[in-house]
């Protein structure tokens, strides 16, 4: 699921990691769940290996709540560096909030007194990158060196490589450092595991050098022909100064929790031209406007706020009622009947949304309350701050297919996917763009297991869409009893495939799996191997450039 999946709460931005607490009684609920004993089990190994990278021992502790709690032996990621206290992960979470509360702040008073009217855009962006570093270092330590190397190395890219393979050459670099941090931090430094630690950061900034490196390809070593109206509009045609790359990849309104965007629209936001170039498509002097308005965001940032709050509320309530260590309970594996299992899935998994809501909501307010994210002006004529949302939670919670769902949900990660795989790839856009994104994730188990299924469950919702979605379109009635069902099935579906995603192991994902007896699985190969596919969907998903539209003329 092409997700970034994700800070707080869930570890990092886009790894959708869980807390320390979560791991520690998952461990216990998956060694009852699967019998306990005196031999050793995958809870003591494989886990332990794949969490860890150690031969850690496992050891139980008191519980004032009547069940077991688990520590790992040794220098393990639930403790501090003195190994004493099971607060280590605690205080990562501690300076996330504290670092992205103060980037709020921090924010507005950039937006207010340092706004492109009253400094230049040096200053801006010296302020910016600053302020990014510090809040890196606060969170990291020195694990935020693995960031800078990481931008240096690709700065060095940019400033020497050929455009025409310069973004081969970023591409390649990035996802290599990240996917060995990724490799690195859980296999044998056995470090941020269950915590909040640097390789949030470094995906988001993976994003942005690949996606600089592409647009400055399409800006310099394409030609405009070749280009789709969105690659044109985005080329960018002038390779950054040392302080641009910086200040786009540092910048602190989104080094920590992203998100991912432009960098022509960044440069457009710290030299004043972001929101006039919006309102500027907008004829306003049929509103009854004689000059262009100042839209503010300070009604988008409260709204966004409120927003927040509710989602730490259902956090603290509706998911710590219905961890994710339900779906290994001995009850729901062995004793719960089919329907059951389907719907404590379903609510399960509803419960384990509200971390993410919170995360990617702030993240958005902390960029819109600097005045970055105007996406112009509705039919209704009300200014929109969503230029970078990364999620639509209304359309999330009612979509009635999974391409919906996919679109609505870790926005901007599902955009730089597209923009960088699946539109650019000659030949298996929908496996390679999922392979790329658990690429980008981790190294876990479980989100190979999420995308592998996503790729099934994409193929046999598109081949379905196209076999039968025309036939109730003949009346209103169908059409609602049609959005119904497909609505529950999307639901469904969503919640058994992202399932893996959350569980990480492979042995939690076979018991769930084997639970609901891999029914969408094979749900999924029978739709694929017995009804016709259509070709068309696949044809369609190339941009259309100004070479192929003057051949279809010429045609």
């Amino acid at each position: 699921m092409p997700c970034s999946l994700d800070l707080i709460f869930m570890g990092h931005c886009g790894e959708g990691e869980v807390d320390s607490d979560f791991r520690i009684s998952t461990l216990a609920a998956l060694r009852k769940a699967l019998g306990g004993g005196g031999r050793r089990h995958w809870t003591q190994r494989p886990v332990r290996r794949l969490l860890h990278g150690r031969k850690a021992g496992i050891r139980k502790l008191p519980s004032s709540e009547g069940r077991p709690s688990w520590e790992t032996s040794g220098s393990g990621a639930y403790r501090t560096r003195k190994g004493d206290d099971w607060v280590g992960g605690a205080w990562k979470e501690v300076n996330f909030v504290a670092c992205q509360l103060f980037a709020l702040f921090a924010a507005f008073w950039f937006r207010i007194y340092l706004s492109p009217g009253k400094t230049s855009p040096d200053v801006r962006h010296a302020f910016v990158t600053v302020f990014g570093i510090y809040f890196v270092i606060f969170c990291f330590g020195w694990y935020s060196v693995h960031l800078f190397v990481l931008v240096l190395m690709c700065y060095g890219i940019m400033v020497t490589a050929n455009v025409s393979s310069i973004h081969r050459y970023s591409f390649f670099v990035a996802m290599a450092y990240l996917t060995l941090c990724h490799v690195s931090r859980i296999y044998i430094f056995h470090y941020g595991i269950l915590t909040t630690d640097f390789s949030g950061p470094l995906m988001i900034v993976t994003q942005k050098i690949t996606t600089l490196a592409f647009q400055v390809h399409d800006g310099l070593g394409r030609r405009a022909e070749d280009l789709s109206a969105e690659q044109h509009r985005l080329a960018v045609k002038v390779k950054p100064s040392f302080l641009e790359y910086l200040s786009y990849l540092l910048n602190f309104m989104s080094v920590i929790a992203g998100p991912c965007n432009n960098f022509k629209d960044y440069i457009a936001f710290i030299e004043g031209r972001h929101i006039h170039t919006k309102l500027l498509e907008v004829n306003w002097k049929q509103r009854g406007f004689h000059s262009l308005p100042e839209p503010s965001p300070t009604r988008a940032v409260i709204r966004k706020l409120c927003m927040t709050l509710v989602s730490l509320l259902l956090f603290l309530t509706l998911t710590k009622s219905f961890p994710i260590t339900c779906l290994t309970d001995d009850w729901f594996v062995h004793k719960a009947n089919f329907l059951t299992r389907l719907c404590y899935l379903y609510i399960v998994m509803q419960a384990s949304k509200p971390k993410y809501y919170f995360a990617w909501t702030l993240a958005d307010a902390v960029n819109n309350a600097a005045g970055f994210g105007f996406s112009g002006v509705d039919k209704d004529g009300t200014f929109c701050w969503d230029l970078l949302s990364n999620l639509n939670i209304w359309k999330i919670e009612t979509a009635t297919s999974f391409k919906m769902y996919l679109e609505n949900w870790n926005i901007q990660t599902a955009t730089w996917l597209k923009r960088v795989c699946y539109e650019r790839v000659p030949w298996y856009p929908t496996v390679l763009t999922f392979f790329l994104s658990a690429l980008w994730h981790g190294v876990y188990p479980g989100y190979y297991f999420t995308f592998l299924t996503g790729i099934l469950v994409t193929v046999a919702a598109r081949t379905v869409r196209n076999n039968f979605r025309h036939y109730f379109r003949s009346s209103k009635a169908l059409q609602v009893a049609y959005d119904v069902v497909t609505w529950a099935v999307t639901q469904l579906a969503v919640s058994y495939t992202v399932a893996p995603f959350v569980m990480l192991a492979v042995e939690p994902t076979i018991s769930l799996y084997k639970s609901m007896y891999f029914y969408l699985h094979i749900i999924s190969l029978l739709i694929i191997l017995f009804l016709p596919i259509k070709p068309h969907a696949h044809i369609q998903r190339q941009p259309q450039t100004l070479n192929s539209i003057n051949k279809k003329k010429k045609d």
